[in-house]
């Protein structure tokens, strides 16, 4: 019986280690951007795009890729935290200021969540993308180019098509986390 509870303690020693070390993988980027009170995080993760956003928001957090004019034809991802479930929404912008689903124009979600939080009055999501996901509308990223993105929150978590209370296009280079 001894032996038994050994190897049981033995094991649950084992899986306790290897949850504490995905929790800190999972906490570290390789580049960090603080764009007025949002932040931004990433790593390039072999074909994949690892991002944690941040806000101060009860609400919405999102992030775009290659707009050509204010959000039309860009690839957005936007979340929110709800009863500690985390609700994320892989968009494309249809027009200057509108977006619609992905799925809706017959693309793929590609969207993988890691995570999320609503701690206080902020709000932070944890997601990766595919650099190149075989979608028409995603574009490619190219993690060596420079990248236009926006960064934008909301105000509430009913609806991801409520007017941002902030939004902000940058221009990134996501390899080494240079803003121009």
């Amino acid at each position: 019986m001894s032996v038994i509870k050994s190897a049981c303690s033995m094991l649950g020693a084992v899986c306790l280690a290897l949850l504490l070390t995905a929790d800190l993988h999972a906490a570290v980027y390789q580049h960090s951007l603080t764009v007025d009170k949002m932040t931004f995080d990433w790593s390039i993760e072999g074909g994949n795009l690892a991002i944690k956003l941040s806000a101060p928001t009860t609400g919405w957090v999102g992030v775009g890729f290659h707009p050509s004019d204010m959000m039309k034809d860009a690839h957005i991802i936007l979340g929110f935290v709800k009863d500690g479930k985390v609700e994320i929404s892989d968009e494309f912008g249809n027009q200057p200021t509108q977006h619609v689903p992905i799925t809706k124009r017959g693309g793929k979600d590609n969207v993988t969540v890691i995570g999320g939080s609503e701690t206080g009055t902020t709000t932070t999501l944890e997601f990766s993308i595919p650099l190149k996901s075989g979608n028409a509308d995603d574009g490619v990223i190219e993690p060596n180019a420079d990248t236009v993105i926006l960064l934008a929150y909301g105000p509430d978590r009913k609806s991801t098509k409520l007017k941002h209370q902030f939004a902000k296009s940058i221009t990134v280079n996501l390899g080494t986390g240079a803003m121009k």
